[in-house]
């Protein structure tokens, strides 16, 4: 019961901020969407389970994941308000294109964050739900990413392809 409050008062909010992107399926809110909502999903079905068992290695693997997805929606957010002179203070369309600090080695660290957040709270309990969440969060935050990738690249061009050559999406070196 409480976990259905929960579900549908986070879909409530997710709908709102992702009410615009919602008409534009090309833009890359519109995947965002629904990897928040399996994200969601996630988190409450997996919220009796954070403390069970704490020292068993999913638990610790899951933690370690969680730290890492918390430290890159910190520094990823601080260089996007800091570093990417949006216009009219809308901090997801930046002027100027990043790639120092987290931005040296991934592309999209607060994609990264939302990424690491589903494993760690699949791993919190590993069933076939859990795992079916967090694999649809995956694919939708891939989806995400080519879109805002292409609209990166029109918004600054050759610079932007290069950079794209030079990084990871998601996990410094590797993908």
């Amino acid at each position: 019961m409480i976990g259905g409050i929960f579900m549908s008062l986070g879909s409530v909010i997710i709908l709102r901020l992702s009410w615009s992107s919602l008409s534009n399926p090309q833009s890359h809110g519109y995947p965002r969407f629904f990897a928040f909502e399996a994200i969601l999903g996630l988190l409450v079905l997996n919220t009796p389970y954070w403390f069970t068992e704490p020292l068993v290695p999913r638990q610790i693997l899951s933690w370690v994941l969680l730290l890492v997805s918390l430290y890159l929606v910190i520094s990823g957010y601080y260089l996007l308000r800091t570093a990417g002179h949006a216009v009219g203070g809308d901090w997801e369309h930046t002027t100027n294109l990043i790639q120092h600090g987290i931005f040296r080695y991934i592309r999209h660290p607060l994609y990264a964050s939302l990424f690491y957040l589903a494993w760690g709270a699949a791993l919190k309990h590993p069933e076939r739900i859990s795992l079916m969440l967090a694999s649809m969060a995956t694919v939708f935050l891939i989806f995400t990413m080519q879109n805002e990738e292409a609209e990166n690249l029109d918004r600054f061009g050759k610079p932007y392809e290069n950079y794209m050559g030079e990084t990871k999406r998601l996990v410094p070196g590797i993908f």
